[in-house]
């Protein structure tokens, strides 16, 4: 599984950490040192936990003040399989070594904490030589090296993360229904969906189906007369990580005081999302307790807005703007949300939806 490289190459991320830190495991044999660049805001993210392992394998990096982009490749040409403990529930970290594993010699043993599984289920589909067993909330990952790929053609479903804006506004919105169709309702990234249901949201999943090792559905969504609040467990974090700045929306209209923790992974984000989220909850009039790794609303179910409410200065994180935008239409005021931009890279229709929805 060998990567045709030219002399000189710098590839753009741009603003996707996903991309910034899965590529390394692709390039570990590189004949030619490789740069990894990307935005303003993904430059500020932390990539020592990619290379930290990654170099393990042989190769070696360079990265700006030993944490950041951008990134020098080293490629190394003995590359070797190694053993490594991933206790974040980082899918990135654990994908970026998958990959990785997939160019050594020998058998990588990979002890991961439960995340996101799309890598592996891909991985199983095509074939590849990786084993998987569950083992309390980790998963024994073995990975062999792969000496082909076959071509794929890939018809990509809904993402529960973009959904996610509509879910909540549908929730928010009373007398409200929605059908959302053809989404990837994979059981590691169904946190949203779990936290809102018992919060009393009405979500049912309609014509489900498998499409190659993935499971997909329609969505359907009923908004509640009364959301109740929630001391969020922390085995859903991991399945919610890139939705609760806008759950955080409805635990401000829920009876009661809802409870978040352990969510420092919130703040290695795009931006520092949870210090974000508890300040956007303030200019709300929304009382919150905010810690390094957690977060208490107290929650008021006839919250209205009826004041001025600037948005700035965020980083252009995407679900910053998102989350602002299903704020200001749920609860009312006069919002100026700066840097539409930001969402161009990620969910560049999404103020046409929401338009489609208002009509």
């Amino acid at each position: 599984m060998d990567l045709i490289i030219k002399k000189n190459l710098t590839i753009n991320a741009q603003n996707s950490g996903t991309l910034g830190r899965l590529l390394p495991g692709l390039l570990l044999n590189a004949p030619y040192p490789i740069k990894i660049i990307g935005d303003k805001s993904l430059s500020k993210r932390d990539f020592k936990r990619i290379t930290d392992p990654l170099s393990k394998f042989g190769a070696n990096f360079k990265l700006a003040n030993n944490k950041n982009l951008p990134l020098k490749v080293y490629g190394c040409s003995n590359i070797k399989a190694i053993k490594y403990l991933e206790n974040r529930g980082s899918a990135q970290c654990k994908s970026a070594v998958i990959f990785g594993a997939m160019k050594s010699e020998g058998v990588t043993l990979i002890k991961a904490k439960r995340s996101r599984n799309h890598t592996e289920l891909l991985c199983k589909y095509l074939k590849l030589p990786i084993v998987i067993k569950k083992q309390n909330n980790y998963d024994l990952i073995k990975v062999k090296k792969v000496k082909k790929i076959n071509v794929l053609n890939y018809r990509i479903p809904s993402d529960i993360s973009s959904s996610a804006f509509f879910i909540v506004l549908t929730s928010l919105t009373k007398n409200s229904k929605l059908l959302i169709k053809n989404v990837n309702i994979n059981p590691t990234r169904l946190g949203i969906i779990t936290i809102l249901k018992k919060m009393g949201v009405k979500i049912i999943f309609k014509n489900k189906k498998t499409y190659k090792g993935e499971k997909n559905a329609d969505i359907e969504i009923k908004s509640p007369k009364k959301l109740y609040s929630i001391n969020c467990p922390i085995s859903l974090n991991s399945g919610a990580i890139d939705e609760f700045l806008v759950i955080f929306l409805v635990a401000a209209k829920a009876k009661g005081i809802s409870y978040f923790k352990n969510l420092s992974e919130l703040n290695q984000k795009e931006s520092p999302r949870l210090k974000l989220g508890a300040k956007i909850l303030k200019l709300m009039g929304v009382k919150n307790v905010v810690t390094k790794d957690s977060i208490k609303i107290f929650g008021n179910p006839n919250l209205k807005i009826d004041k001025k409410i600037v948005i700035k200065n965020y980083l252009k994180d995407h679900r910053v703007f998102m989350t602002s935008v299903i704020a200001a239409l749920s609860f009312g005021g006069e919002w100026h949300i700066h840097d539409k931009d930001s969402i161009k890279t990620s969910f560049p229709n999404f103020l046409n939806i929401i338009n489609q929805l208002k009509k």
